[in-house]
């Protein structure tokens, strides 16, 4: 088992160093009306499921949310409860569900798209969090703006409109100034102006903006770090009026342990490398195999939220001086790592101990450091077989994916180089002190240092079980048919190989004449012997 007991130096646990005075967090929540932003998202369903389930005695959650394929808000709430994350919820306290209160809206609307009525409905709330965001890397540049930056100035403009607000708290990134190496719990210079940001993509149209972004964003990677970092810019500005909290998370992948280990709702991370590989359909990726791969379980980020808005909001509303506006890395990697090689290797155990259902060919392949092998291998192990596949499933009647999913596949790597190419040193030292600050009554719904010493082999097998439930909807009992179609895809695997590789010398000794030739090497005895005699 990998596991990992050593504390690194400088992060030893603390000692508690907490204000009796203080409420505990769940009497701090009692009663509070709680806004929050990106609720239907990962992040967000974890939060609201956690706040309910902890400070059962708050009053209502606020939850932004717009119509979506043909169904209500209504709608859409009572499906999100229906989940198995929300399992523990309905068995226990099932009445706990009718606090969450949808709120139609859109964060990339003036106004958040909010009615006048549901404006006044919300005057109570005194907690917001912000978790709302567009997280992919491809966005066009006006859509990046307008949900990520604009969106953000449009919340701080509602919460100015609330009396009772004791926390403001806006979820970033610690990639948000991904061209630093080194990043602090600190705001960094801003790219750009957010008000000129703005203005342009209100101005001008997105095949405008898309021709100008690469000059525009400089030496930035994406769309999504660039109007996340200028997010931060307006949290920054409205620190000495509001009582702000930037949170900046890793990549934030399946629960370690609360309300259920290995819960997910997304292929983000190592989580999505771990399936791709158990499927069959990733045997190759571009990136140096001692790289840190950055991740963090969404319960500790989630509880590391709530910690620190509690802290936020039992100070006195003023008290922060305007300079110091509070920030937290919220990452693990410099207190446990593994690299991408360990991943890997990881997934090969895990993939024998816990395989797919959809396995469509044996698990293999690797990590390399060469582009051009990695596009050798993109084309043999990926495109072909997807083409070859695809054309079985057209004889058999059934719809062709694999051609389209592998594109999916190499766009999204090309998309991800740049941060699986190059490591980062996040500085945590807010993050990881706000665990001591927290009451004895608090440690056992809130404590997050756990994961320092934890079984990553452990919580990487519940994360596979956690894609078979979740996301791949596939069943526990059902493990013991597909180790069984898994010996089948290997068998097939060695088959396929044979053959490529007869195929291969029955180019080169047949088709080339070479068979001659090595049978006359072979064959051939130099007549020393003879040469002696003769003298």
């Amino acid at each position: 088992m990998h596991t990992f007991s050593n504390h690194p130096i400088g992060l030893l646990p603390m000692e508690q160093n907490y204000d009796p005075t203080k409420p505990t967090i769940a009497e701090f929540f009692a009663g509070r009306d709680i806004f929050v932003t990106g609720g239907t998202g990962f992040m967000g369903k974890v939060l609201i499921e956690k706040l309910l389930r902890s400070c059962s005695e708050l009053n209502n959650i606020y939850i932004l949310i717009r119509e979506k394929k043909q169904k209500s808000i209504q709608e859409r709430i009572q499906e999100m409860q229906q989940l198995p994350l929300f399992d523990k919820l309905r068995e226990e306290r099932p009445e706990l569900l009718n606090k969450m209160v949808p709120v139609q809206g859109d964060v990339s609307l003036l106004g958040l798209g909010l009615s006048q009525e549901d404006i006044e409905k919300m005057r109570n709330v005194s907690v917001i969090f912000h978790v709302a965001a567009s997280v992919r890397f491809d966005d066009p540049l006006k859509t990046a703006i307008l949900l990520n930056t604009r969106g953000t100035r449009e919340l701080v403009q509602f919460a100015e409109q609330l009396p009772s607000l004791r926390v403001l708290m806006h979820v970033s990134s610690t990639y948000s100034n991904p061209d630093r190496y080194v990043i602090e719990e600190e705001v960094y210079p801003a790219y750009a102006d957010w008000r000129d940001t703005i203005r342009i993509a209100e101005t001008f149209d997105e095949q405008t903006l898309d021709v100008l972004a690469p000059k525009y964003m400089g030496f930035l990677p994406n769309t999504y770090v660039f109007t996340k970092s200028l997010a931060e810019q307006i949290v920054n500005e409205h620190k000495d009026r509001l009582p702000m909290i930037l949170f900046r998370p890793s990549i934030v992948i399946s629960s370690m342990k609360d309300p259920i280990p290995g819960w997910m709702d997304n292929f983000n991370g190592p989580v999505g490398l771990l399936v791709g590989c158990g499927i069959g359909i990733c045997r190759t990726m571009y990136c140096d195999p001692n790289n840190i791969a950055d991740f963090t379980p969404v319960d500790v980020c989630i509880k590391a939220m709530i910690v620190a808005a509690w802290k936020r909001g039992t100070e006195p509303v003023h008290s922060t001086p305007s300079q110091d506006l509070p920030i937290y890395n919220c990452c693990i990697s410099n207190l446990r790592n593994s690299t991408m090689s360990q991943i890997v290797e990881m997934g090969r155990t895990l993939s024998d101990e816990i395989p797919l259902d959809k396995c469509i060919w044996a698990p293999g392949g690797g990590i390399t450091q060469i582009r051009i092998h990695n596009l050798i291998r993109v084309l043999l192990y990926h495109i072909l077989p997807a083409i070859l596949i695809d054309g079985i499933f057209r004889l058999m009647g059934q719809k062709p994916f694999l051609a389209k999913l592998q594109r999916k596949i190499y766009t999204a790597n090309v998309a991800l180089e740049y941060f699986i190419l190059n490591n980062w040193d996040f500085k945590n030292g807010n993050f990881i002190k706000l665990a001591s600050e927290i009451k004895p009554e608090d440690n056992k719904d809130f404590y997050y240092r756990d994961f320092i010493e934890f079984d990553v082999t452990l919580y990487f097998r519940n994360c596979i079980l956690g894609a078979r439930r979740y996301l791949l909807k596939e069943k526990d009992e059902n493990i013991p048919r597909a180790l069984t179609h898994l010996k089948r895809m290997k068998l097939l695997d060695k088959i396929c190989k044979t053959i490529i590789v007869a195929v291969f010398l029955y180019i080169i000794l047949i088709q080339f004449d070479m068979l001659g030739i090595i049978l006359y090497i072979i064959s051939y005895k130099p007549s020393y012997a003879l040469d002696v005699d003769c003298k």
